[in-house]
């Protein structure tokens, strides 16, 4: 049995002017989409999405997550350079050691609804 991987598609063409305008102006800008685009470029990366559990579960300096991880600081460091770029962890300084930590709810709520779309 031969298998058509294609998305299924309308027998003519007809299109549906008031749906198209109703999402239309529903779209964000350009821009918007592209930085959305963007921001989940940033979880394509296994070692920053395990960066992201860990600090899921706890405040952590670099050096802890690279132990954890059993990588070197200084990728762990690239690591989360590129995630506070993202906005998705921050930091905080306490003496010489610098911990790091979920940016906010949200980045909780993306790796949940990951997960859970995952397990369906």
């Amino acid at each position: 049995m031969a298998y058509n991987n294609e998305a299924p598609k309308c027998d003519y063409i007809h299109a549906h002017p008031e749906i198209i305008q109703a999402v239309t102006s529903q779209m964000p800008d350009e821009e918007l989409l592209y930085d959305l685009a963007e921001l989940f470029k940033v979880f394509g990366d296994s070692t920053r999405i395990k960066i992201l559990y860990v600090l899921l579960e706890s405040e952590m300096c670099v050096c802890d997550i690279a132990q954890l991880l059993n990588m070197t600081q200084s990728a762990i460091s690239h690591q989360l350079r590129i995630l506070k770029q993202s906005r998705l962890v921050k930091f905080r300084r306490e003496g010489k050691t610098i911990f790091y930590s979920l940016q906010d709810d949200h980045v909780c709520s993306i790796l949940s609804q990951g997960l859970e779309h995952l397990e369906e």
